[in-house]
């Protein structure tokens, strides 16, 4: 039911912004993705979208608990990665936590060892965390705690953004399939 909500929403914003750059005089430009940041490294370290200018930038927004999204995400990135071989190296992909409450540095630090150690995560404040999301248009909500549990789940849109090194969007991703087809889609995007 969760995921068949968040198809639904995926869908709605890939026709919204298709729709945006099909009308005349319009183009993906004129529907704003991306920006600024200001989050911080699992080292605590100032992180802006200015720390990873020169590269290309492939940027996912998830969260640690999550059930299937974002790891499979984050596999397919790692098996891109691998099969881009040297042409990765122009790639800095980033993991932001939409939930920073709970996604602790140490949690996301053991939570990455498992996917390619090329992936840098993110975290911020709830309200760094909002900002962050409102740039890249990244739909997330937080679901009540289910009875008798202590838990809460995050309902999120699961798109990768590709932005170009000089920090302007280049292009909505969607991982469905295996890291070499998504490398397949980099590959000649990433020059």
């Amino acid at each position: 039911m969760e995921r068949s909500r968040q198809r639904r929403r995926q869908l709605i914003l890939a026709c919204t912004l298709s729709l945006a750059a099909g009308l005349p005089g319009r183009s993906f430009a004129a529907v704003p993705i991306g920006g600024r940041f200001a989050l911080r490294t699992l080292d605590d370290q100032p992180a802006t979208e200015q720390s990873f200018a020169g590269q290309w930038k492939l940027i996912y927004f998830g969260f640690t608990r999550c059930p299937d999204a974002c790891p499979t995400m984050l596999n397919q990135i790692s098996g891109a990665l691998k099969a881009l071989g040297p042409q990765a190296e122009r790639i800095q992909p980033l993991f932001i936590t939409i939930d920073p409450e709970r996604d602790t540095a140490d949690q996301l630090r053991a939570y990455l060892k498992h996917f390619d150690p090329r992936i840098v995560a993110l975290r911020g404040s709830k309200a760094q965390t909002d900002a962050a999301a409102n740039a890249y248009r990244v739909y997330f909500k937080t679901l009540p705690h289910t009875p008798g549990g202590e838990d809460y789940g995050i309902d999120h849109s699961s798109f990768l953004f590709l932005i170009k090194p000089d920090g302007s969007f280049a292009r909505l991703l969607q991982a469905e399939g295996t890291g070499h087809q998504l490398a397949d889609q980099l590959r000649p995007l990433v020059q």
